[in-house]
Order: C-alpha cells, then structure tokens, then sequence
C-alpha cells in the first residue's frame, strides 16, 4: 500500500514537472515571432559588413599587385641604368679619357 501511494506521489510531481515544462515551451514559442525580426535585421547587417569587407579586400589585392608590378619596373629600369652608367664609364676609361679613381 505505502509502495502505491510512493507511486501515485511521484506520478503526480511528474505530471506538474512536465506540466511546467509545457507553458515553458509556450512561452518560447510566443517569444520566437517577437525576437525573429531583430535577428534577422542584424544578420543582414552583419551580412552587408562581410560582403563589404570582402570587397575591399578584394580592391587591396589589385592595388598590391599593381604596386608589385611598378616596383618590378622600376627595379628593372634602375638595373638597365646602371648597366648603361657602367658601360659608358668602361669605355671611357678604355678611351683614357677618364681615370679609374673617378668612375665611383
């Protein structure tokens, strides 16, 4: 007998836990429609951020490139220039025209 009533006091908190459990769940589910919006207007924005980010990161690699490209350039036209200097400066030390302690 007590073994029964052990039983129908357990069965009967069980009940009120799922109970509680239940206008819980309700409560979420009202809530859900009301919070919805705002998150998706901040997804959106954060969206918008990290395309823009990609963009400009995008603009940042072209503009590197072509910085590279320019500094290939003139890398090259400095190293032709020397090349000239250096022969302008062999042959005229050839010719006698110009002393070896001058040509640095």
């Amino acid at each position: 007998m007590f073994i029964g009533l052990g039983i129908l006091i357990l069965c009967v908190r069980a009940g009120g836990l799922i109970a509680r459990i239940g206008r819980t769940l309700d409560e979420v589910d009202r809530q859900i429609p009301v919070i919805s919006a705002p998150i998706a207007t901040t997804l959106s924005h954060v969206g918008g951020i990290a395309d823009t980010a990609d963009s400009t990161l995008a603009r940042l690699g072209v503009a590197v490139s072509q910085l590279e490209n320019v500094a290939s350039s003139a890398s090259r036209t400095a190293s032709t220039l020397g090349s000239i200097v250096a022969t302008v400066a062999s042959g005229l030390r050839k010719k006698g025209e110009m002393p070896a302690s001058e040509v640095s």
